[in-house]
């Protein structure tokens, strides 16, 4: 193990943050065990888009495998590339499609992540407009021309997109803004591309433009946000978005297979070379990838699109598809990773170890009689424990850690994807007991209990139940 000393501050965010089973923002690098083929994978995908090609990824792992963790990661990697990453998690108010405001709520939170080199923790759209604007007026000089004239003409390769022309009026308008000091000109404009304007009237007021960012458009201003962070001397942007197992809970399945289009139109766009210096990485369960009434696999065109190789079968692999799934970690990556976690605990000094290696061995032992090959395949609570023993060994010197490993109390990871989605308990609570003094009977003519009655499926085709 290095000795390379790891700042407080880095230590701290690493072990708080895997205290509480989230992924640490910071000081990924420390604890990365395993999966270099799907490193490697996504480096390749990394350096298409930035030579000017697109890239589709889903992320497909168990709960608790550690998708986070690997998304964060190659957002890291990509940064370093000089991407531009945007991210975010769905949930039932961000979704890729929609008519009631979720979309541009997407949109908006995946702005206020714009994340670059020099600005990783989100909040970097204005310094890569102002990038755009001090790389026009750089330009200008060298040149001699009017910079408002260099300014428009750069601008001029967006206008041809859709929606491109708003999007050049409120560039335009920063770039007002900046020239005069109006600090309220250039934080509306901000406000526009982050798709924070909700009406028309409001937008056409502070900036003179006709449209705002809404669930229509918001695909399209992906694109034209890739575009323009080249145009700010980057070399692509990489959309990550998580927690897609959300679409795989949504009851309604228009809305479903709305969302769906939208991954279809992404993945077409992507695999044919449409667009330029975008990549998607989405991450999810298996259940939301191969379920064939609810997941990608219930729509036909993404099934054909996402299947698997079939000859990468018997120990042979397929990294260059879209699907990439999550290899497990195995117990040698596990171990390594707890020899990471008690390093980043001593502040990456070897004599201020908190443990020996024979306690990381007892402590694999004691979780593998627990709950099996689960520990380490899906290790999220596994690690946590650890983390919780290391902390009560720092603040308790002298304490043995061969007492404390004996009454670790390590659970199997739940996975709520598998609990009753709505209309599943809206069928199961046909089953809920009747008040007391009452007996359920079946009504004349009445299907006998437990049994669908024909002609009143619901939506996905349910069969509803009667009493």
């Amino acid at each position: 193990m290095s000795s390379t000393t790891i700042r407080p501050r880095e230590r701290d965010a690493i072990l708080q943050a895997l205290r509480a089973g989230v992924v640490p923002r910071v000081g990924q690098q420390h604890v990365q065990v395993g999966r270099a083929n799907e490193v490697r994978a996504m480096l390749s995908d990394i350096d298409r888009v930035a030579d000017g090609g697109s890239a589709i990824r889903f992320i497909i792992g168990e709960y608790g495998s550690g998708k986070t963790f690997f998304l964060h990661l190659i957002r890291s990697i990509a940064m370093e590339r000089k991407l531009v990453t945007i991210h975010a998690d769905l949930s039932p108010d961000r979704r890729l499609h929609a008519t009631g405001g979720q979309a541009r709520s997407l949109f908006a939170e995946l702005m206020r992540n714009i994340s670059t080199r020099a600005r990783p923790d989100g909040g970097a759209m204005s310094s890569i407009v102002e990038r755009f604007i001090s790389l026009a007026l750089t330009e200008a000089k060298d040149s001699g021309n009017a910079a408002e004239a260099v300014l428009h003409q750069r601008l001029a390769g967006l206008s041809e997109m859709v929606g491109g022309y708003d999007f050049a009026e409120v560039i335009a308008a920063y770039w007002r803004g900046h020239d005069t000091g109006d600090e309220r000109l250039k934080s509306n404009a901000v406000r526009w591309l982050r798709g924070e304007f909700s009406t028309r009237i409001d937008a056409r007021a502070a900036l003179g433009v006709r449209t705002i960012i809404d669930d229509a458009n918001f695909y399209d201003q992906i694109k034209l946000m890739s575009r323009f962070v080249c145009m700010a001397g980057y070399t692509g942007l990489l959309v990550c978005l998580d927690e897609m197992v959300n679409l795989y809970k949504l009851a309604n399945t228009q809305a479903r297979n709305g969302n769906y289009e939208q991954i279809l139109r992404i993945l077409n766009d992507t695999l044919q070379g449409s667009v330029a210096h975008l990549g998607f990485v989405f991450g999810g369960t298996p259940d939301f990838l191969l379920d064939t009434r609810r997941g990608l696999y219930s729509y036909a065109a993404l099934q054909s699109r996402l299947a698997e190789n079939t000859y990468a079968t018997n120990g042979l692999v397929d990294y260059s598809g879209p699907v990439l799934r999550l290899a497990n970690l195995s117990r040698e990556d596990f171990y390594l990773l707890l020899t990471r976690l008690r390093h980043v605990a001593a502040a990456g000094d070897p004599s201020a170890y908190l443990v020996p290696d024979q306690a990381l061995t007892a402590f694999m032992t004691h979780c593998s009689a627990r709950i099996g090959d689960a520990y380490f395949r899906t290790p999220r609570n596994t690690i946590k424990e650890f983390v919780n023993l290391l902390a009560v060994l720092e603040q308790n010197p002298g304490t043995g850690w061969v007492s404390l490993i004996g009454g670790v109390d390590i659970a199997p990871e739940s996975n709520p994807d598998l609990w009753p989605l709505p209309d599943e308990e809206l069928a199961y609570s046909s089953y809920a007991a009747p008040p007391s003094g009452y007996t359920a009977v079946p009504a004349t003519g009445a299907a006998p209990i437990g049994q669908p009655v024909p002609g009143e499926g619901g939506d996905d085709d349910l069969a509803t139940f009667r009493l």
